[in-house]
């Protein structure tokens, strides 16, 4: 068998051990889902009558948004799943045994993207009993997808940095806060152009406006322009850079 092979098997039953935790455990999904969940039922039924978004009706406005609060609010899972991990020194017995170095993390990373679809999944079902709707193709609905996992395996890879690094359990988690308030101060809720300045050019030159810009135009059946490619670029950037980091932290912590 090749080096590959060998690294597939052992991702894959690595993965299957972290699946099955989860499932023991399904409160986790339920919790990711639940604050996007509750989040929609305030901004729709409270704030959205007071939100100007045009012809655009809110709960289409502004689910790109919770979509990615969603996902980021899910990552922090994998962080504390990695803390608890490397803890246990669970890690330092894999190195003793014939499996590929990096399956591990690999397998850390594959449910992550498991957990968070299925979590996205309950997410846009509550939006459809809310009044979301949309004409989009099955191919627009492919690009959602497309971003939708380019975005969680880029945040997933910071959630991995995180997990290596952290001192505490709180600390494994703390860092998905500011991802969590990056919608806030973009696109995402309201209209970047009736922001303050300062804060305009922050939301407008942040990645969550980007994405989230694509995602709407996907589902209204608008022109998305170059904000795709700024999105893709955005998300493609940090999942290098986070990959590489995350690869080079774990060398360090595991000789």
């Amino acid at each position: 068998m090749t080096t590959y092979t060998y690294f597939y098997k052992d991702t894959a039953a690595l993965t299957g051990r972290s699946l099955r935790h989860i499932l023991r455990s399904p409160d986790t999904i339920i919790t990711t889902a639940v604050t996007p969940v509750a989040l929609m039922l305030i901004f729709v039924y409270v704030f959205g009558g007071a939100i100007d978004t045009g012809t655009t009706s809110y709960p289409n406005y502004m689910l790109p948004g919770i979509l990615l609060i969603t996902i980021a609010s899910g990552v922090s899972y994998t962080s504390y799943r990695l803390f608890m991990d490397m803890q246990s020194g669970i890690f330092q017995r894999f190195q003793s045994m014939p499996i590929a170095r990096s399956g591990a993390l690999w397998a850390h990373v594959l449910t992550s993207l498991v957990a968070n679809l299925v979590s996205l999944l309950v997410v846009i079902g509550v939006a459809l009993l809310m009044g979301f709707r949309t004409g989009v193709s099955v191919l627009g609905w492919l690009a959602v997808a497309g971003i939708l996992i380019l975005f969680v395996l880029a945040l997933t890879w910071v959630a991995v940095v995180a997990g290596l690094t952290a001192k505490t359990v709180d600390g494994a988690g703390a860092f998905a806060y500011p991802l969590i308030f990056l919608p806030f101060v973009s696109s995402a809720f309201v209209p970047t152009g009736t922001m303050p300045g300062p804060v305009r050019w922050f939301a407008e030159n942040q990645p969550v406006t980007a994405i989230v810009d694509t995602l709407r135009n996907i589902f209204t059946g608008q022109p998305v322009g170059g904000a795709i490619w700024v999105a893709l670029a955005w998300c493609a950037g940090i999942l290098v850079l986070s990959y590489l980091a995350a690869t080079a932290v774990y060398r360090l912590r595991i000789r």
